[in-house]
């Protein structure tokens, strides 16, 4: 293992050579013999691990030096140890207000000058070793949690492609609806109204939850989800039965960890609460207003646009000027007033969206 480098900054050429001499042996030692050179050696390799500086020099003295020291990134870090002959207590304040580690008044004492510079050199060594351990727990923290982000959006699709696979014609609907959420939220950040209740990390979730607000259609008969034409009355009441089927699925999923998980909670008031209506006339519970959660009331208005300008065996796709003029009038009845507006003016990026992401059907 290399020697710690002790960079030494005196004047008096004795000096240098007595301190030389006390530290060669235990160190990689360099010095020079003015403020100027101390600096350009504090900046080049190897870089010292510690600086034993005199306070006292012609030109840039020990004070000015080490002020020019710990301005720079790469040397405001690097222990000194102010060297001095001045006794007053005034003079070692004033070091050690200037950002010096310690302070020897000279004549040095050998016994002296070797415990604090040690002293000085493991305190650095320890706290690089702590910084090194940080730095590498990060970095794993950060990998893991990437990992964990990974398995959660591969679980999370997995799960939506379950739904899908039961109803094939929805093509990219979990796609463009995940998008939709996330222009909506995004674009009601900014209003006073919703700015408490979205910030980034939330509006990240409810995109990551998107996807699971039909997972409940997992549960529906294929002879009525799979059916080509319009249902019975008592077809669509077990039709709606799928937003409580999807409410059960994630709670029951939620009953198996330890402690609440975010994106769960959201995805659970989507599953339940998407095809509520603004006024109160929606499914499954009849909320109305802002009993409605903010999550599904965004859901609903991406829902809504998706399923309109998407083509299925027993419809066309409506032109997407017709949905938005559609969910335009219903603003206030079926949908949010505010999350409404939030659609109408992002409407051209909901178009794009749609045509980037069309289903071979409507391509």
């Amino acid at each position: 293992m290399d020697k710690p480098t002790v960079l030494i900054v005196d004047d008096e050429p004795v000096n240098l050579s007595i301190l030389t001499s006390l530290l060669s042996s235990d160190y990689r030692v360099r010095a020079v013999n003015s403020g100027h050179q101390a600096l350009r050696a504090a900046a080049s390799e190897p870089r010292p691990d510690l600086i034993l500086l005199d306070v006292v020099m012609p030109g840039m003295d020990g004070y000015d030096v080490l002020e020019v020291l710990r301005a720079q990134p790469d040397t405001r870090d690097i222990p000194v140890i102010f060297l001095t002959a001045l006794s007053d207590t005034v003079d070692e304040e004033r070091g050690l207000e200037c950002g010096a580690r310690d302070y020897i008044t000279k004549p040095i004492k050998p016994s002296i000058l070797l415990a604090r510079v040690r002293s000085q050199i493991d305190i650095k060594q320890a706290r690089e070793f702590l910084q090194s351990k940080n730095a590498y727990l990060e970095a794993e923290i950060a990998r893991r949690m990437a990992d964990n982000e990974m398995a959660q959006q591969v679980s999370i699709r997995a799960l939506a492609h379950l739904a899908e696979t039961r109803d094939p014609e929805t093509g990219n609907h979990i796609l463009r609806t995940q998008v939709y959420v996330r222009l909506l939220a995004e674009q009601l950040r900014s209003h006073p109204r919703f700015r408490a209740a979205l910030p980034p990390p939330t509006i990240d979730l409810l995109a990551k939850s998107a996807p699971l607000h039909d997972i409940g259609k997992v549960g529906i008969p294929d002879s009525i989800l799979l059916k080509p034409g319009p249902l019975t009355e008592a077809e669509w009441v077990i039709m709606k039965t799928h937003s409580r089927l999807g409410f059960d699925a994630i709670e029951r999923t939620e009953a198996d960890v330890k402690k609440p998980i975010p994106f769960l909670t959201l995805a659970k008031e989507i599953a339940r609460w998407h095809h509520e209506r603004w006024d109160g006339s929606g499914y499954p519970d009849g909320l109305a207003g802002e009993y409605i959660p903010l999550s599904a009331r965004i859901m609903t208005v991406a829902d809504v646009f998706d399923a309109m300008t998407s083509a299925r065996i027993y419809k066309p796709a409506l032109p997407m000027t017709q949905a938005r003029d559609f969910i335009g009038d219903a603003r206030g009845r079926h949908f949010d007033p505010d999350v409404t507006d939030a659609f109408l003016g992002n409407f051209q990026r909901f178009v794009s969206v749609a045509r980037t992401h069309a289903d071979p059907l409507t391509s």
